[in-house]
């Protein structure tokens, strides 16, 4: 698996760094998406940017290499789908908290219309 989907010499690295630093902060920018009701697509871009922030902390703290277009686009992809799950979460609680009335709870990640009573 070293060279596909990672650089550094322990699979531990690539997971402490990608999944649950970059994993963290892309939870968190989803939820703050979605608080704030903006689009998916401005999610999308925030989720770049923090790709490039998951490749530098790979480049200056474990000498990986920083302009790899392979590793950044694999990094931007994990975390991008942790951040859309964050997003989806964040508003799946808020269409069921708000519009009780007309929502209600299908899933972690989903909501359907109320059925009548």
């Amino acid at each position: 698996m070293q060279g596909i989907l990672y650089e550094e010499p322990s699979a531990w690295l690539f997971l402490l760094v990608t999944v649950v630093m970059g994993g963290w902060l892309a939870w968190m920018t989803g939820r703050a998406c979605a608080l704030t009701w903006r689009s998916y697509g401005s999610l999308l871009a925030y989720t770049l940017v923090l790709g490039v922030a998951v490749r530098f902390i790979h480049f200056s703290m474990f000498e990986g290499t920083l302009l790899s277009l392979r590793y950044y686009l694999i990094d931007t992809a994990i975390v991008a789908l942790i951040a859309s799950a964050g997003f989806r979460y964040t508003r799946t609680g808020q269409m069921v908290s708000q519009y009780y009335w007309l929502y209600e709870r299908s899933g972690p990640l989903s909501w359907r219309e109320r059925t009548a009573a």
